[in-house]
């Protein structure tokens, strides 16, 4: 069965690796999609992106990276998948993620698998990584390499 993570991974991190590591040891596999909304996002920066992601996994079979604007649900579903992915942080991350997937369940019959952040992960967020940047912070411990892919999933 595929399944479906879907994000914005801007950027993508280490947690998001984290994430695809532990669902691909349930499914063969997993579709990276980058959910966009064409008043928010550039083309090229959700071009870039995926370019990135697709870069980092180019060595891994039955990976694939997509964008797609919409529903996840129902971008999930046409993508073929049978499952939504998901992470979570902490107790309101995990709560609002169990009422989206109450949502798609009903609404769309695809089921969610919450996956729970290592602990040692569980303050990395994309926005976290942002802000760091825009300050001139070095972020590269947070940002996955090709080698950490490899290492991870290879």
């Amino acid at each position: 069965m595929k399944a479906f993570f879907a994000g914005s991974f801007n950027p993508f991190t280490v947690g998001h690796l984290d994430i695809v590591a532990r669902a691909r040891k349930i499914f063969p596999e997993i579709c990276i999609a980058i959910g966009y909304n064409f008043n928010k996002s550039a083309e090229s920066d959700i071009r870039q992106r995926v370019d990135v992601i697709e870069n980092l996994f180019k060595d891994i079979p039955g990976i694939s990276v997509i964008s797609y604007s919409g529903l996840t649900a129902e971008a999930a579903l046409h993508s073929g998948a049978g499952v939504l992915i998901r992470g979570f942080r902490n107790a309101a991350d995990a709560e609002y993620e169990r009422l989206l997937a109450d949502t798609n369940r009903e609404l769309f019959n695809i089921d969610t698998l919450l996956l729970p952040s290592l602990p040692a992960l569980s303050y990395i967020s994309s926005s976290m990584v942002r802000e760091l940047e825009h300050h001139g912070v070095d972020t590269a411990r947070f940002i996955p390499t090709h080698e950490d892919v490899i290492r991870m999933l290879g």
